[in-house]
């Protein structure tokens, strides 16, 4: 049995997932801005990820929502669109990466 996801496994794993076919000329950050948990933020640059925990001095684009939100985007049970319509994620920046976050890792 695995064991129940949480933001330090999600900040860990996150690098792991990565799919750099789907990161082609693509060299952003994306900060996530948790209501109720430590912020982290991924950096992709030049085909390689990295995740960790902290602000980021410039991100790209910022994404606000609680840590609930978070992890049942990343496990699948609710749409990064769907949370965004139903106000519990907020994009600021560059909106238009929040809709290549999905392809960039594998489940």
């Amino acid at each position: 049995m695995t064991s129940p996801l949480t933001l330090e496994r999600i900040v860990t794993k996150l690098p792991e997932k990565f799919n750099p076919d789907q990161a082609k000329e693509l060299n952003a950050t994306f900060q996530f801005q948790l209501s109720d948990a430590d912020p982290f933020f991924i950096s992709i640059h030049e085909n390689c990820c990295q995740s960790q925990f902290g602000q980021h001095e410039d991100p790209d684009l910022v994404l606000r929502l609680d840590e609930a939100t978070l992890i049942r985007i990343i496990m699948g049970e609710q749409d990064g669109m769907s949370a965004y319509l139903k106000g519990q994620l907020r994009a600021e920046g560059n909106v238009m990466l929040a809709t290549r976050l999905g392809k960039l890792f594998s489940r």
